[in-house]
């Protein structure tokens, strides 16, 4: 295809992530926000960084070490100009941080919740500091220094290290502590107030002390952040022929690649700069300098620590989610499935009513099989339990379990080894394609031979970021979808990329020619012409390029596009037509939506796939149609309450950045509209997305609007 960028109304991917994570980090800015909420925000900002320099810089370097001339069609730049962009644009996101972290740590004060530098503590808390330091902090501790006897050491990704310029005998050395994991990252003093210091600045007040008889000319908090785009598929492992033994080299391998980027907690001479720099490969471009803790995770912890009281009113109001009002409790859920489609909206509604359906079916006689596609599970996981009971229960169950979701790996290799000694046959996928697929099928005895009932589901089967993430899960007893769900573990199973199907969108084959032929349909109609995608990130040149050409035919064209979005939206003559939003807020916005057309003639899919290249051609991903009427509307209740959000959303311009929605629209949060309605369904016994919410929707803007007016 020609390079989007020559036609105007594309943007760099990895500049666009960043824009997308500036917006994570602007949550911490709205006051509205509770303040210890405020702190996580930018606890997922750090967390979100890092993983990007893990893997997108990460694989920028590889690219430009083997292919420095390839050119990104997006923007048009090289992987060198991708990078010196990306380094450009980190920075005043750190020193955004570095502001927002200060004003937050400084309100929380005033809630007797202090984040303490040495030189703050009382007398007395510092001979308890220092009674800590000797018992817990000191013994694991291993301080080294550099010379000919002494090589430079590893340094562990994200491990929190002191760097000491030392001197001893008219000459400098380098010397470092690694931090261990296994040391807490902060200390919590004794007393009611909820106050703490963290280990980096306990261990920096002894650095004298560790290092005698040297004199310490400097010292530093520093963490090096290290690439992590490991290709299972490389020819380094292809002497493994078990992939489960295979990952674990991977995950060791993982620790040990390239610097791409030094973190520091303040500056640093010009000399104790070049010397890491030297030692690391990196560049001034790659070096940063913050007040802001290097690493955060402990702030969940933190809150949890915080007195009820006062907890209570720095955190959202607590919720959680509701056992669906269309699911009647203590009756056969694959007897209540038969009579109508369910569809659960997470987090709003709970995930039980599926566990309960995998519970059910473990101990059903009429039950054959179960079969599971499974890219995230929680730490600890009821699905395993009730997946693992059924193989014990004798049932033929199937899981595939995709061991390259990235960061979690050692917990899939984990949970693959408990299932197998349960007696789960398990599966691992192709070589060179995930699958990211969330597809569940039970198979029964009926009186009329083979019934399926199947689930299929826009995210993970985690019982954790179900709580937390926006999803969409629909189990059905369609037979058609059955039938087509049997043929996918079939083709699963005999390592076949290349099946055929009804009625189910398959990648990387059948789902993104059908896309791109739903959209020509839509083309064909011109102005009346409709499109609606909600989806997670845009990236796929050819997708674009028909959006583009939608756009041009008059088509309307709206996207609630949460991430990455490539496509920049009205361009004249271009994109004009288009119209992309997105929301960031209480909850991650997960599901993936697409529509094409209206009313009875509407075709509509919920999928497991973003309109990405890596997820339409190298991945296998599912879309399941929605044939069943109140389903459809109820998604469409769903859509339109985020389309009329006006609190969270923010619009994507033809520059590529983000503008608040119109002040004079009527007040509204999507997802804090839908908790409301999550809770009147517990009182009420109705479900979310019920023919009344609208009209409830409708009623709350008229009245926002009569009370401005």
């Amino acid at each position: 295809m020609d390079y989007l960028y020559q036609n105007g109304y594309t943007q760099n991917r990895e500049l666009s992530w960043l824009r997308f994570n500036d917006r994570v980090l602007s949550e911490a800015m709205d006051e509205t926000v509770p303040l210890l909420e405020r702190l996580k925000f930018i606890a997922i900002f750090a967390s979100n960084l890092d993983e990007f320099f893990m893997i997108r810089v990460g694989s920028l370097f590889d690219i430009l070490h083997e292919d420095p001339d390839m050119v990104d069609s997006k923007s048009g730049m090289t992987p060198r100009q991708q990078l010196d962009h990306i380094f450009e644009a980190v920075r005043p996101l750190y020193r955004k941080q570095e502001v927002l972290y200060s004003e937050v740590e400084q309100q929380l004060r005033l809630h007797d919740i202090c984040c303490l530098g040495w030189k703050e503590l009382a007398k007395n808390e510092r001979a308890c500091v220092e009674q800590y330091y000797e018992a817990s902090i000191a013994p694991v501790l291993s301080p080294q220094i550099v010379d000919v006897q002494h090589p430079f050491p590893h340094l562990a990704n994200k491990v929190i290290h002191i760097g000491v310029m030392l001197k001893h005998k008219n000459r400098e050395i380098f010397g470092v502590i690694p931090l261990p994991d296994a040391l807490p990252a902060v200390f919590y003093l004794p007393g009611s107030e909820v106050r703490y210091i963290r280990t980096e600045s306990v261990v920096m007040e002894f650095v004298e002390k560790l290092f005698h008889p040297y004199t310490v000319l400097e010292k530093v908090v520093f963490t090096v952040t290290r690439n992590a785009d490991v290709n299972p598929d490389d020819e380094i492992f292809a002497d493994e022929t078990d992939f489960r033994q295979r990952m674990k080299k991977v995950l060791n391998r993982r620790s040990r690649l390239a610097p791409v980027r030094l973190e520091l907690s303040h500056r640093i001479s010009a000399a104790f700069s070049d010397y890491l720099k030297g030692k690391l490969r990196l560049a001034d471009n790659q070096i940063y300098t913050t007040s802001a803790p290097l690493k955060l995770g402990y702030v969940y912890g933190l809150i949890s620590r915080v007195p009820k009281g006062t907890r209570e009113a720095l955190v959202y109001p607590p919720f959680a989610p509701v056992w669906p009002g269309s699911v009647r409790r203590g009756e056969s859920l694959l007897h209540q499935i038969e009579r109508g489609d369910v569809l659960l909206s997470y987090p709003y509604e709970s995930m039980e009513p599926f566990l309960h359906l995998i519970k059910e079916a473990a101990a059903d006689p009429s039950v054959v099989s179960i079969k599971i596609t499974i890219y995230r599970l929680a730490g600890k996981a009821k699905l395993v339990e009730h997946l693992c009971s059924a193989a014990e229960n004798g049932k033929s169950v199937t899981v595939l379990i995709e061991l390259r979701a990235r960061f979690d790996e050692q917990n899939n290799i984990d949970w693959s080894e408990r299932l197998e000694e349960a007696g789960c046959s398990i599966l691992y996928g192709f070589d060179s394609f995930k699958v990211h697929s969330k597809v569940c099928l039970i198979t029964r005895r009926g009186r009329n031979g083979v019934q399926y009932i199947t689930q299929v589901g826009t995210g993970n089967y985690n019982e954790n970021t179900a709580k937390l993430y926006t999803d969409l899960s629909l189990i059905t007893a369609d037979q058609q979808i059955g039938r087509d769900a049997a043929a996918f573990f079939k083709n699963l199973s005999i390592g076949n990329l290349y099946g055929e199907y009804q009625h189910l969108l398959v990648a990387p084959v059948t789902l993104k020619s059908t896309l791109l032929r739903l959209m020509d349909g839509e083309i064909a109609k011109g102005e009346n012409g409709r499109i609606t995608v909600k989806i997670n990130s845009v990236t796929d040149a050819d997708l674009i390029a028909k959006l583009s050409e939608a756009s041009c035919a008059g088509v309307q064209v709206r996207m609630v596009v949460r991430g990455i979005c490539c496509m920049l939206p009205g361009v004249p003559g271009k994109t004009e037509n288009i119209r992309i939003s997105s929301i960031v807020g209480r909850y991650l916005e997960h599901a993936r939506v697409y529509c094409f057309g209206a009313g009875r003639e509407e075709r509509m899919y919920i999928s497991s796939a973003d309109f990405m290249t890596r997820n339409t051609e190298r991945r296998v991903e599912v879309a399941c149609p929605i044939f069943d009427p109140r389903v459809r509307e109820r998604i469409h209740q769903l859509l339109e309450a985020e389309e009329r959000d006006t609190l969270k959303a923010r619009v994507l311009q033809p520059d590529g950045t983000y503008a608040k929605k119109d002040p004079a629209l009527p007040p509204l949060d999507s997802q804090q509209f839908l908790m409301e309605e999550a809770e009147r369904q517990r009182e009420q016994g109705t479900a979310v997305g019920s023919p009344s919410l609208l009209g409830r929707l409708f009623q709350r803007l008229r009245g926002s609007r009569d009370r401005r007016g």
